[in-house]
Protein backbone atom coordinates (compact mmCIF):
# COMPACT_ATOMS: atom_id res chain seq x y z
CA UNK A 1 0.00 0.00 0.00
CA UNK A 2 3.29 2.22 0.62
CA UNK A 3 3.03 2.61 -3.69
CA UNK A 4 -0.88 4.30 -2.69
CA UNK A 5 -0.32 5.68 0.39
CA UNK A 6 2.15 9.33 1.24
CA UNK A 7 3.33 10.48 4.02
CA UNK A 8 2.02 13.69 6.29
CA UNK A 9 4.22 15.95 4.27
CA UNK A 10 2.28 14.28 0.97
CA UNK A 11 -0.60 15.04 2.08
CA UNK A 12 0.12 18.27 3.62
CA UNK A 13 1.90 19.65 -0.06
CA UNK A 14 -1.68 18.19 -1.94
CA UNK A 15 -3.76 19.11 0.60
CA UNK A 16 -2.25 23.24 0.59
CA UNK A 17 -2.89 23.39 -3.46
CA UNK A 18 -6.16 20.80 -3.40
CA UNK A 19 -8.58 22.33 -0.64
CA UNK A 20 -8.13 26.52 -1.73
CA UNK A 21 -9.78 25.44 -4.96
CA UNK A 22 -12.12 22.65 -3.40
CA UNK A 23 -13.07 25.71 -0.90
CA UNK A 24 -13.53 28.28 -3.99
CA UNK A 25 -15.21 25.41 -6.41
CA UNK A 26 -16.94 24.03 -3.12
CA UNK A 27 -18.69 27.52 -2.10
CA UNK A 28 -19.44 28.53 -5.59
CA UNK A 29 -21.52 25.32 -6.47
CA UNK A 30 -23.06 25.75 -2.88
CA UNK A 31 -24.49 28.68 -4.06
CA UNK A 32 -25.87 28.32 -7.08
CA UNK A 33 -27.41 25.42 -5.31
CA UNK A 34 -29.22 28.07 -3.36
CA UNK A 35 -29.84 29.41 -6.33
CA UNK A 36 -31.30 26.63 -8.11
CA UNK A 37 -33.65 26.28 -4.79
CA UNK A 38 -34.42 29.60 -5.02
CA UNK A 39 -35.50 29.56 -8.13
CA UNK A 40 -37.21 25.84 -7.83
CA UNK A 41 -39.38 27.95 -5.31
CA UNK A 42 -40.68 30.18 -7.79
CA UNK A 43 -42.01 27.69 -10.04
CA UNK A 44 -41.08 24.32 -12.26
CA UNK A 45 -41.03 26.36 -15.59
CA UNK A 46 -38.70 28.82 -14.28
CA UNK A 47 -36.17 25.84 -12.48
CA UNK A 48 -36.09 24.08 -16.29
CA UNK A 49 -35.61 27.07 -18.06
CA UNK A 50 -32.71 28.63 -16.08
CA UNK A 51 -31.53 24.27 -16.38
CA UNK A 52 -31.82 24.34 -19.84
CA UNK A 53 -29.74 27.94 -20.66
CA UNK A 54 -27.14 26.93 -18.32
CA UNK A 55 -26.40 23.58 -20.11
CA UNK A 56 -25.55 26.36 -23.09
CA UNK A 57 -23.36 28.70 -21.12
CA UNK A 58 -21.65 25.39 -19.53
CA UNK A 59 -20.65 25.03 -23.15
CA UNK A 60 -19.09 28.73 -23.56
CA UNK A 61 -17.86 28.27 -19.78
CA UNK A 62 -15.49 25.18 -20.92
CA UNK A 63 -14.96 26.49 -24.05
CA UNK A 64 -12.91 29.22 -21.90
CA UNK A 65 -11.35 26.67 -19.61
CA UNK A 66 -10.38 24.71 -22.81
CA UNK A 67 -8.47 27.59 -23.92
CA UNK A 68 -6.64 28.22 -20.63
CA UNK A 69 -5.49 24.58 -20.18
CA UNK A 70 -4.24 24.33 -23.47
CA UNK A 71 -2.10 27.23 -22.65
CA UNK A 72 -1.68 26.46 -18.99
CA UNK A 73 0.57 23.37 -19.38
CA UNK A 74 3.07 25.00 -20.75
CA UNK A 75 2.84 27.82 -18.44
CA UNK A 76 2.87 25.13 -14.93
CA UNK A 77 5.85 23.79 -16.73
CA UNK A 78 7.61 27.16 -17.37
CA UNK A 79 7.20 28.22 -13.77
CA UNK A 80 8.41 24.57 -12.55
CA UNK A 81 11.50 25.47 -14.60
CA UNK A 82 11.31 29.05 -13.58
CA UNK A 83 11.06 30.70 -16.89
CA UNK A 84 8.78 34.06 -16.12
CA UNK A 85 8.83 35.10 -19.45
CA UNK A 86 7.87 31.79 -21.00
CA UNK A 87 4.58 32.45 -18.38
CA UNK A 88 4.00 35.56 -19.37
CA UNK A 89 3.97 34.54 -22.83
CA UNK A 90 1.28 32.23 -22.06
CA UNK A 91 -0.75 34.38 -20.14
CA UNK A 92 -0.91 36.84 -23.24
CA UNK A 93 -2.04 33.73 -25.61
CA UNK A 94 -4.95 33.50 -23.19
CA UNK A 95 -5.94 36.80 -23.48
CA UNK A 96 -5.68 36.70 -27.05
CA UNK A 97 -7.24 33.20 -28.21
CA UNK A 98 -9.99 34.52 -25.18
CA UNK A 99 -11.32 37.60 -26.86
CA UNK A 100 -11.95 35.64 -29.89
CA UNK A 101 -13.87 32.85 -28.20
CA UNK A 102 -16.11 35.51 -26.80
CA UNK A 103 -16.63 37.85 -29.88
CA UNK A 104 -17.95 34.52 -31.77
CA UNK A 105 -19.97 32.54 -28.67
CA UNK A 106 -21.44 35.35 -27.15
CA UNK A 107 -22.92 36.81 -30.70
CA UNK A 108 -23.68 33.16 -31.45
CA UNK A 109 -25.62 32.65 -28.21
CA UNK A 110 -27.49 35.92 -28.24
CA UNK A 111 -29.07 35.46 -31.87
CA UNK A 112 -29.58 31.98 -31.71
CA UNK A 113 -30.01 30.97 -27.98
CA UNK A 114 -33.91 30.90 -28.20
CA UNK A 115 -33.88 28.07 -31.14
CA UNK A 116 -31.41 26.72 -28.80
CA UNK A 117 -32.90 25.90 -26.00
CA UNK A 118 -36.26 24.61 -28.17
CA UNK A 119 -34.38 21.76 -29.21
CA UNK A 120 -34.63 20.76 -25.20
CA UNK A 121 -38.20 21.63 -24.67
CA UNK A 122 -40.68 18.25 -25.41
CA UNK A 123 -43.90 18.73 -22.95
CA UNK A 124 -45.23 15.83 -21.33
CA UNK A 125 -48.65 16.97 -19.70
CA UNK A 126 -46.79 17.07 -16.12
CA UNK A 127 -44.28 20.14 -15.39
CA UNK A 128 -45.91 22.62 -17.67
CA UNK A 129 -45.86 24.64 -20.66
CA UNK A 130 -42.71 24.79 -23.11
CA UNK A 131 -43.44 28.21 -24.02
CA UNK A 132 -43.38 29.60 -20.47
CA UNK A 133 -40.03 27.81 -19.74
CA UNK A 134 -38.73 29.00 -23.58
CA UNK A 135 -39.27 32.45 -22.12
CA UNK A 136 -38.05 32.24 -18.84
CA UNK A 137 -35.20 30.57 -20.78
CA UNK A 138 -34.09 33.34 -23.23
CA UNK A 139 -34.79 35.78 -20.63
CA UNK A 140 -31.99 34.27 -17.88
CA UNK A 141 -29.02 33.28 -20.99
CA UNK A 142 -29.43 36.34 -22.61
CA UNK A 143 -28.54 38.80 -19.28
CA UNK A 144 -25.96 36.29 -18.33
CA UNK A 145 -24.11 36.28 -21.42
CA UNK A 146 -23.19 40.22 -19.87
CA UNK A 147 -21.23 38.33 -17.27
CA UNK A 148 -19.47 35.97 -19.40
CA UNK A 149 -17.04 38.74 -20.07
CA UNK A 150 -15.31 39.42 -16.28
CA UNK A 151 -15.62 35.25 -15.89
CA UNK A 152 -13.37 34.92 -18.91
CA UNK A 153 -11.06 37.53 -17.49
CA UNK A 154 -11.03 35.66 -13.92
CA UNK A 155 -10.15 32.71 -15.53
CA UNK A 156 -7.34 34.10 -17.16
CA UNK A 157 -5.73 35.23 -14.12
CA UNK A 158 -6.79 32.47 -11.73
CA UNK A 159 -5.36 29.85 -13.90
CA UNK A 160 -2.10 31.45 -14.54
CA UNK A 161 -1.78 31.86 -10.66
CA UNK A 162 -2.54 28.23 -9.68
CA UNK A 163 -0.33 26.95 -12.14
CA UNK A 164 1.95 29.43 -9.62
CA UNK A 165 0.85 27.43 -6.68
CA UNK A 166 -1.14 30.35 -6.14
CA UNK A 167 -4.73 29.15 -5.32
CA UNK A 168 -5.80 31.20 -2.38
CA UNK A 169 -6.50 34.16 -4.09
CA UNK A 170 -8.73 32.90 -6.23
CA UNK A 171 -10.26 31.58 -3.15
CA UNK A 172 -10.77 34.71 -1.27
CA UNK A 173 -12.01 36.52 -4.98
CA UNK A 174 -14.52 33.55 -5.40
CA UNK A 175 -15.81 33.31 -1.90
CA UNK A 176 -16.66 37.72 -2.16
CA UNK A 177 -18.34 36.51 -5.11
CA UNK A 178 -21.03 33.66 -3.85
CA UNK A 179 -21.41 36.30 -0.96
CA UNK A 180 -22.84 39.01 -3.30
CA UNK A 181 -24.59 36.25 -5.84
CA UNK A 182 -26.55 34.64 -2.51
CA UNK A 183 -27.31 38.26 -0.95
CA UNK A 184 -28.71 39.76 -4.02
CA UNK A 185 -30.27 36.41 -5.40
CA UNK A 186 -32.11 36.41 -1.88
CA UNK A 187 -33.34 40.26 -2.76
CA UNK A 188 -34.06 40.13 -6.66
CA UNK A 189 -35.57 36.70 -6.98
CA UNK A 190 -37.79 37.21 -3.99
CA UNK A 191 -38.32 41.37 -4.28
CA UNK A 192 -37.30 41.59 -0.80
CA UNK A 193 -36.17 44.97 0.84
CA UNK A 194 -38.39 46.96 -1.24
CA UNK A 195 -36.62 45.51 -4.37
CA UNK A 196 -38.62 44.51 -7.47
CA UNK A 197 -39.47 40.77 -7.97
CA UNK A 198 -37.82 39.86 -10.62
CA UNK A 199 -37.39 35.80 -10.28
CA UNK A 200 -35.37 34.86 -13.35
CA UNK A 201 -34.24 37.76 -14.33
CA UNK A 202 -33.26 38.44 -10.99
CA UNK A 203 -31.42 35.52 -10.71
CA UNK A 204 -29.13 36.37 -13.83
CA UNK A 205 -28.51 40.15 -12.64
CA UNK A 206 -27.00 38.75 -8.77
CA UNK A 207 -24.66 36.51 -10.91
CA UNK A 208 -23.24 39.25 -13.61
CA UNK A 209 -22.70 41.45 -10.53
CA UNK A 210 -20.78 39.00 -8.49
CA UNK A 211 -18.74 38.17 -11.36
CA UNK A 212 -17.28 41.76 -11.48
CA UNK A 213 -16.68 41.64 -7.91
CA UNK A 214 -14.51 38.75 -8.17
CA UNK A 215 -12.92 39.55 -11.48
CA UNK A 216 -12.03 43.42 -9.80
CA UNK A 217 -10.62 41.43 -6.85
CA UNK A 218 -8.89 38.84 -8.44
CA UNK A 219 -6.59 41.55 -10.84
CA UNK A 220 -6.66 44.08 -8.46
CA UNK A 221 -4.61 41.47 -6.27
CA UNK A 222 -2.44 40.69 -9.23
CA UNK A 223 -0.97 43.70 -9.94
CA UNK A 224 -0.49 44.46 -6.58
CA UNK A 225 1.94 41.96 -6.54
CA UNK A 226 3.70 42.46 -9.67
CA UNK A 227 7.63 41.98 -7.32
CA UNK A 228 6.29 38.57 -6.43
CA UNK A 229 4.23 38.01 -9.16
CA UNK A 230 7.41 38.59 -12.14
CA UNK A 231 4.83 37.25 -15.19
CA UNK A 232 2.39 40.30 -14.97
CA UNK A 233 5.20 43.08 -14.85
CA UNK A 234 4.78 44.53 -18.56
CA UNK A 235 2.01 41.97 -19.50
CA UNK A 236 0.18 44.31 -21.42
CA UNK A 237 2.68 46.07 -23.21
CA UNK A 238 2.01 44.12 -25.87
CA UNK A 239 -0.64 41.12 -26.69
CA UNK A 240 2.33 39.78 -28.81
CA UNK A 241 3.03 35.93 -28.65
CA UNK A 242 6.35 34.83 -29.64
CA UNK A 243 5.52 32.84 -32.75
CA UNK A 244 7.56 29.94 -32.20
CA UNK A 245 5.46 29.25 -28.38
CA UNK A 246 1.97 29.83 -30.72
CA UNK A 247 3.22 27.19 -32.80
CA UNK A 248 3.72 24.84 -29.62
CA UNK A 249 0.71 25.89 -28.08
CA UNK A 250 -1.73 24.86 -31.15
CA UNK A 251 0.18 21.72 -31.93
CA UNK A 252 0.03 20.75 -27.87
CA UNK A 253 -3.26 22.84 -27.03
CA UNK A 254 -5.11 22.57 -29.65
CA UNK A 255 -6.53 19.25 -29.06
CA UNK A 256 -6.96 20.07 -25.15
CA UNK A 257 -9.07 23.35 -26.64
CA UNK A 258 -10.44 21.45 -29.27
CA UNK A 259 -11.66 18.68 -26.82
CA UNK A 260 -13.06 20.90 -23.77
CA UNK A 261 -15.62 22.09 -26.88
CA UNK A 262 -16.66 19.34 -28.12
CA UNK A 263 -17.44 17.73 -24.57
CA UNK A 264 -19.18 20.38 -23.28
CA UNK A 265 -21.32 19.90 -26.51
CA UNK A 266 -21.86 16.49 -26.22
CA UNK A 267 -23.23 16.72 -22.92
CA UNK A 268 -25.13 19.19 -24.04
CA UNK A 269 -26.55 16.84 -26.87
CA UNK A 270 -26.56 13.82 -24.10
CA UNK A 271 -29.02 16.33 -22.58
CA UNK A 272 -31.12 16.77 -24.79
CA UNK A 273 -30.88 12.98 -25.73
CA UNK A 274 -32.76 12.85 -22.31
CA UNK A 275 -35.14 15.61 -22.75
CA UNK A 276 -36.73 13.39 -25.46
CA UNK A 277 -38.31 11.72 -21.92
CA UNK A 278 -40.46 15.21 -21.22
CA UNK A 279 -39.76 17.70 -19.48
CA UNK A 280 -40.25 16.31 -16.20
CA UNK A 281 -36.70 14.54 -16.80
CA UNK A 282 -35.05 18.39 -17.80
CA UNK A 283 -36.04 19.13 -13.89
CA UNK A 284 -35.02 15.98 -12.50
CA UNK A 285 -31.60 15.98 -13.71
CA UNK A 286 -31.43 19.78 -12.85
CA UNK A 287 -32.24 18.78 -8.94
CA UNK A 288 -29.93 16.35 -8.85
CA UNK A 289 -26.80 17.85 -11.08
CA UNK A 290 -27.26 20.52 -8.34
CA UNK A 291 -26.42 18.72 -5.42
CA UNK A 292 -24.24 16.49 -7.60
CA UNK A 293 -22.16 19.93 -8.49
CA UNK A 294 -21.39 20.53 -4.96
CA UNK A 295 -20.00 16.73 -3.79
CA UNK A 296 -18.26 16.84 -7.19
CA UNK A 297 -15.78 19.20 -6.12
CA UNK A 298 -13.43 16.91 -4.00
CA UNK A 299 -12.62 14.71 -7.67
CA UNK A 300 -12.72 18.15 -9.85
CA UNK A 301 -9.82 20.04 -7.10
CA UNK A 302 -7.56 16.90 -7.35
CA UNK A 303 -7.65 17.10 -10.58
CA UNK A 304 -6.76 20.45 -10.95
CA UNK A 305 -3.99 19.93 -8.11
CA UNK A 306 -2.77 16.69 -9.59
CA UNK A 307 -2.18 19.19 -13.07
CA UNK A 308 -0.30 21.72 -10.90
CA UNK A 309 1.74 19.31 -9.38
CA UNK A 310 2.34 16.71 -12.26
CA UNK A 311 2.94 19.76 -13.92
CA UNK A 312 5.48 21.14 -12.04
CA UNK A 313 7.35 18.12 -11.65
CA UNK A 314 7.72 17.25 -15.22
CA UNK A 315 8.77 20.83 -15.76
CA UNK A 316 11.66 20.17 -13.94
CA UNK A 317 12.71 17.03 -15.29
CA UNK A 318 11.63 14.73 -11.76
CA UNK A 319 10.10 11.88 -13.66
CA UNK A 320 10.35 9.29 -11.43
CA UNK A 321 9.11 11.51 -8.45
CA UNK A 322 5.93 12.49 -10.71
CA UNK A 323 5.34 9.05 -11.65
CA UNK A 324 4.62 8.10 -7.67
CA UNK A 325 3.27 11.65 -6.81
CA UNK A 326 0.69 10.86 -10.10
CA UNK A 327 -0.02 7.06 -8.62
CA UNK A 328 -1.01 8.77 -4.92
CA UNK A 329 -3.00 11.22 -6.32
CA UNK A 330 -5.15 8.92 -8.11
CA UNK A 331 -5.63 6.85 -5.20
CA UNK A 332 -6.91 9.90 -2.95
CA UNK A 333 -9.60 11.03 -5.48
CA UNK A 334 -10.67 7.69 -5.75
CA UNK A 335 -10.89 6.61 -1.61
CA UNK A 336 -12.13 10.37 -1.23
CA UNK A 337 -15.05 9.65 -3.76
CA UNK A 338 -16.28 6.58 -1.85
CA UNK A 339 -16.81 8.32 1.16
CA UNK A 340 -18.59 11.32 -0.69
CA UNK A 341 -20.39 8.57 -2.62
CA UNK A 342 -21.88 7.32 0.35
CA UNK A 343 -22.92 10.35 1.96
CA UNK A 344 -24.84 11.64 -1.57
CA UNK A 345 -26.92 8.53 -1.31
CA UNK A 346 -28.00 9.35 2.04
CA UNK A 347 -29.12 12.60 1.47
CA UNK A 348 -30.93 11.26 -2.27
CA UNK A 349 -34.61 10.81 -0.45
CA UNK A 350 -33.93 14.23 1.54
CA UNK A 351 -33.13 16.83 -1.17
CA UNK A 352 -35.72 17.09 -4.19
CA UNK A 353 -38.38 18.03 -1.41
CA UNK A 354 -37.06 21.22 -0.73
CA UNK A 355 -37.80 22.30 -4.57
CA UNK A 356 -41.60 23.67 -4.99
CA UNK A 357 -42.53 20.61 -8.20
CA UNK A 358 -44.24 17.52 -8.61
CA UNK A 359 -43.93 14.28 -6.95
CA UNK A 360 -43.02 12.89 -10.59
CA UNK A 361 -40.02 15.10 -10.77
CA UNK A 362 -39.22 14.69 -7.07
CA UNK A 363 -39.49 10.71 -7.47
CA UNK A 364 -36.71 11.15 -10.71
CA UNK A 365 -34.37 13.64 -9.26
CA UNK A 366 -33.33 10.96 -6.04
CA UNK A 367 -32.71 8.18 -8.53
CA UNK A 368 -30.80 10.20 -10.80
CA UNK A 369 -28.89 11.71 -7.32
CA UNK A 370 -28.41 7.75 -6.45
CA UNK A 371 -27.12 6.40 -9.57
CA UNK A 372 -24.25 9.57 -9.44
CA UNK A 373 -23.62 9.04 -6.28
CA UNK A 374 -22.51 5.29 -6.88
CA UNK A 375 -20.42 6.70 -10.03
CA UNK A 376 -18.54 9.08 -8.00
CA UNK A 377 -15.26 6.81 -7.89
CA UNK A 378 -15.47 5.79 -11.90
CA UNK A 379 -15.77 9.64 -12.83
CA UNK A 380 -12.66 10.65 -9.58
CA UNK A 381 -10.22 8.18 -11.62
CA UNK A 382 -11.45 9.36 -15.08
CA UNK A 383 -10.80 13.11 -14.38
CA UNK A 384 -6.84 12.25 -12.63
CA UNK A 385 -6.26 9.86 -15.69
CA UNK A 386 -7.34 12.92 -17.91
CA UNK A 387 -5.29 15.16 -16.15
CA UNK A 388 -2.38 12.80 -15.75
CA UNK A 389 -2.24 12.49 -19.57
CA UNK A 390 -2.46 16.17 -20.22
CA UNK A 391 0.03 17.47 -17.83
CA UNK A 392 2.77 15.63 -20.03
CA UNK A 393 1.12 17.63 -23.38
CA UNK A 394 -0.77 13.92 -24.26
CA UNK A 395 -3.40 16.30 -25.49
CA UNK A 396 -4.49 14.19 -28.77
CA UNK A 397 -4.68 11.08 -26.45
CA UNK A 398 -6.68 12.60 -24.00
CA UNK A 399 -8.82 14.01 -27.49
CA UNK A 400 -9.36 10.55 -27.94
CA UNK A 401 -10.34 9.45 -24.33
CA UNK A 402 -12.21 12.47 -23.18
CA UNK A 403 -14.57 13.86 -26.01
CA UNK A 404 -13.64 11.55 -28.79
CA UNK A 405 -15.34 8.64 -26.35
CA UNK A 406 -18.56 10.46 -25.97
CA UNK A 407 -19.16 11.22 -29.33
CA UNK A 408 -18.15 7.51 -30.78
CA UNK A 409 -19.80 5.65 -27.92
CA UNK A 410 -21.92 7.99 -25.37
CA UNK A 411 -23.91 9.70 -27.58
CA UNK A 412 -24.73 7.53 -30.29
CA UNK A 413 -25.94 5.06 -27.75
CA UNK A 414 -28.19 7.91 -26.33
CA UNK A 415 -29.72 9.09 -29.66
CA UNK A 416 -30.69 5.71 -30.16
CA UNK A 417 -31.65 4.03 -27.08
CA UNK A 418 -33.89 7.94 -26.47
CA UNK A 419 -35.94 7.64 -29.73
CA UNK A 420 -36.01 3.99 -30.76
CA UNK A 421 -35.55 1.41 -27.74
CA UNK A 422 -38.64 2.14 -25.51
CA UNK A 423 -36.73 2.22 -22.38
CA UNK A 424 -37.56 4.50 -19.83
CA UNK A 425 -35.43 7.39 -18.58
CA UNK A 426 -34.10 5.31 -15.95
CA UNK A 427 -32.55 2.30 -17.79
CA UNK A 428 -31.64 4.51 -20.83
CA UNK A 429 -29.76 7.32 -18.17
CA UNK A 430 -28.20 3.98 -16.14
CA UNK A 431 -26.71 2.18 -19.32
CA UNK A 432 -25.36 5.69 -20.92
CA UNK A 433 -23.72 6.64 -17.64
CA UNK A 434 -22.09 3.19 -17.06
CA UNK A 435 -20.41 3.13 -19.96
CA UNK A 436 -17.67 5.12 -18.51
CA UNK A 437 -16.63 2.00 -16.97
CA UNK A 438 -14.86 1.19 -20.25
CA UNK A 439 -12.67 4.48 -20.22
CA UNK A 440 -11.40 3.35 -16.87
CA UNK A 441 -10.08 0.39 -18.30
CA UNK A 442 -8.49 2.78 -21.27
CA UNK A 443 -7.63 5.44 -19.11
CA UNK A 444 -5.47 2.83 -16.63
CA UNK A 445 -3.72 1.29 -19.27
CA UNK A 446 -2.54 4.92 -21.04
CA UNK A 447 -1.26 5.88 -17.47
CA UNK A 448 0.23 2.94 -16.29
CA UNK A 449 2.21 2.45 -19.53
CA UNK A 450 3.93 5.92 -18.07
CA UNK A 451 2.97 7.77 -22.19
CA UNK A 452 2.68 11.17 -20.56
CA UNK A 453 6.06 11.45 -18.87
CA UNK A 454 7.54 13.91 -20.96
CA UNK A 455 8.88 17.64 -20.48
CA UNK A 456 7.63 19.72 -23.04
CA UNK A 457 9.67 22.98 -22.30
CA UNK A 458 12.68 22.01 -22.90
Amino acid sequence: MKKYIGNKAFYAMVLSIAVPIMVQNGITNFVAMLDNIMIGRVGTEQMSGVAVANQLLLILNISIFGMVSGAGIFGAQYFGSNNMKGVRDTFRFKIVSIIILMVVSIWLMYVKGGALITLYLHEDGITGSADATLGYGVQYLRIMLIGMLPYAATQIYASTLREMGETVAPMRAGIAAVVVNTSLNYVLIFGKFGAPCLGVAGAAIATVVSRFVECTMIIVWTHRRSERLVFIKGAYRTLRVPSDLVKKILIKGSPLMINEVLWSVGMAVLMQCYSMYGLVVIAGLNIASTISNVCNVIWLAMGNALAIIIGQLLGAGRMEEAKDTDRKLIFFSVASCFAIGTILVLLAPVFPRIYNTSPQVRSLAMKFIIIGACLMPVQAFLHSAYFTLRSGGRTVVTFCFDSGFIWVCSIPLAFVLSRYSGLPILATYIICQSVDIIKCVIGYVLVKKGVWLQNIVE
